[in-house]
This record gives structure tokens, sequence and C-alpha cells, in this order.
């Protein structure tokens, strides 16, 4: 079968992988002229453990799996990593609950070594860190998320896989012979493959109503909610991620980061964004004197003027502000239809760690 794969994200790639070692003939078409410079490049390259997934959702499903098989995946390829560990933390007695809740959720998911900590246990071993209580994640890990994409591309390749960059696809039209792919750019033209992966991100929603055939109702909308992370100068106070009890305004609260390179960073916060469309990638400084409030709920030797702008991040969400965090939206052909085609929608976190098992979830509905 050959396949044409729409976006070279990390889940792109993940998917052309596991068809490419499959024996498929795989393309991917990649609007940029690189790998992986949307979302994928502008996360905070963490391994998540799946502690906060629903259970019955894809998320708790692919999370869980997916990290495991991304440690393995990392070890077999020389793919530099880390695991750190995390705490999410209360810092008053009306967030333990909260986190209690988490811990019975992650234990639902199948995470293995979770468990809920005192303050001095927790202090202990973080003793820049002020809490309540804590819950340990052993799990949770960083990667080197370039590292990993460069791996699955060179796989990809190796197995007879090729990747267009350059080329938006613009339009699909079902034919006799598969699909008919009509692709922009310097050299537009028309390609037909048996089947097609939407795995566009941002763009996923565009294309898919750019397709011939597939019911308009089926399209979810895409919300976009920008993450701004601060960077610290100094020596890094903790040697794990550090995460808040989780805020009611669509994220995770400012927490923790940690880089392979030994610096610490704070972020992401929750800036939704009108449109479907955004290029600012810019971070503004104003946004710090919310960081140094929230950080200093865990860490209150959080330095004066000590907060500097890195990056930030773009998330391709399906539900906005005040709603229920959506799950994943994997549309396949048993869901809509029409045979050889795969939609994905909303894939955010944890898409990097997932990446592998979800290049394998995809791929089975394709050969159902």
């Amino acid at each position: 079968m050959q396949i044409l794969v729409v976006g070279a994200g990390v889940v792109g790639l993940g998917i052309a992988r596991a068809a490419a070692l499959a024996g498929h003939e795989v393309i991917i078409a990649e609007a940029a002229d690189a790998i992986g410079t949307g979302t994928s490049s502008r996360n905070s390259e963490v391994i998540h453990a799946g502690l906060y997934y629903p259970t019955g959702s894809i998320r708790a499903d692919i999370c869980p799996r997916g990290r495991r098989a991304l440690y393995a995946y990392c070890e077999t390829h020389g793919i530099n990593h880390r695991k750190t560990g995390k705490f999410v933390v209360a810092t008053r007695d009306a967030e333990i609950p909260k986190v209690e809740a988490i811990l019975a959720q992650a234990i639902a998911n199948g995470v293995e070594g979770v468990a809920m900590m005192t303050r001095a246990e927790a202090t202990a071993i973080e003793p820049a860190l002020v809490c309540v209580a804590a819950m340990n994640s052993p799990e949770t890990g960083i990667i080197d998320s370039h590292g990993l994409m460069l791996a699955l591309q060179g796989e990809v390749e190796d197995h007879g896989g090729a990747i267009a960059f350059n080329t938006p696809v613009e339009r699909l039209v079902p034919s006799a012979k598969g699909w008919e792919v009509h692709y922009g750019g310097a050299e537009p033209g028309t390609l037909t493959v048996d089947a097609v992966v939407n795995s566009a991100g941002h763009g996923a929603q565009r294309l898919a109503r750019a397709t011939e055939g597939y019911p308009a109702a089926r399209v979810p909308r895409l919300v976009l909610c920008k993450g701004n992370y601060f960077g610290y100068p100094g020596r890094p106070a903790f040697s794990r991620l550090i995460y808040p009890a989780p805020p009611a305004d669509g994220g995770l609260g400012v927490h923790v980061t940690l880089d392979l390179a030994g610096r610490m960073r704070f972020g992401p916060d929750v800036e939704w964004l009108e449109g479907e469309a955004c290029t600012d990638f810019s971070v503004d400084p104003r946004r710090a004197d919310q960081f140094y409030a929230a950080i200093r709920t865990y860490w209150p030797d959080l330095p004066d003027a000590s907060l500097v702008p890195d990056y930030c991040g773009i998330r391709p969400k399906l539900t906005g502000p005040g709603e229920p965090h959506a799950d994943f939206r994997i549309d396949r052909p048993a869901d809509h239809g029409l045979p050889g085609l795969v939609n994905l929608f909303g894939i955010e976190s944890p898409g990097l760690t997932a990446c592998l098992v979800l290049g394998e979830h995809v791929l089975a509905s394709l050969e159902a």
C-alpha cells in the first residue's frame, strides 16, 4: 500500500515509521522546509507518565504504553533523555484532594510507582520546595525531541520512505485508485496514493474541509492555546519536574521544566487565541508578573527580576476556556466511511510521548 502522511511533526513521523517498517511505500508531505517546525519543536520535551487522562480515553490508553515504548526506543537508538521524575504538589490543604484524585487516576491508568508524599518526604528530596503534600511520579522524564524526530526520519528513509518538503497539500479527492492528492509549492501537481493520513497539526481541520466527500459536520472546531515559557538563568533549584495542582484555566499550571543542558524553565501558562491562525511566537515580558505569583506558591525564594522570556508553543485544542478537556480525535475509515483516510484532530500533549504507539494505532486502522 502506498501511504501519504501529511505533516512531518513527531506524530506524522511516528505514523510514517510504523507504515515503512510494515513494508508499505511511504511519502510524507510537509509544508515547511524541515521536520518538526510546529508544535513538535515548541513544547516542554517532557516524557509524560500518563497521570491525568480519564479512564477510557485514547490518551489514557496510549500515554503509558507510549512512554514505555519511547524509553526503550531512546535506549536502542541513542536518543538523549533522562528519567527525571516529577512531583505534583499541593501548596495548601485545599489542593490535597486534587492531587489525590490525580494519584487515583494514575493508578487506574496503570502508571508505575506513583505515591503520595508528606511535606517532609518531598522537601527532603527537593529542599527548595514549599508544599503541604506531593505526589511522586518517578516515570516522568525529558527527551531531546529533535533527536527523536531525526531518528524517526532516518528509519522512514532507511525503509524506502521519503519526505517532500515545501509541499503543502491543498485538496484530497477520492478516486477509483485511492486518493488524488493536490499539492502546491514551487512545483504544484497531483499524486495518486492508496491511503492518506492527515497529521497536519494546526492545518488538520483545513485539510479535512478540503477533502471531497468528507462530512463537514465531522470537522471539529480548532481552538488555539498559546503557552508561554520563561527561562531562569541561575542554577536550577530543583532536580526533577515540579507541577502544581492543576488550575481551572485549561492547563496544568506553571510548572518547572528542565532541559538536558541543565537549564530550568517555567511554563507554560494559558493564553487563549482568536481564530485558526497565529504566527506570533513572541513572549510578552509583561506576563512575567503572573509567573512570579504562580511560581512563588511552591518556590517562594524565586529572586525578583530573574525570569527572562524564553519561547512559546501554540497547541491545537478542540475545546476552549471553561470546557472539559477533549480527547484526541482519530477519525478512521470505520468512522466516516471513506476507505484509506485517517484524520487526526487535536493532537497535543501527550502526542510526543505516544508517537510510536500512535503510529501503530493509526496504521492498524488503515490495514483493518
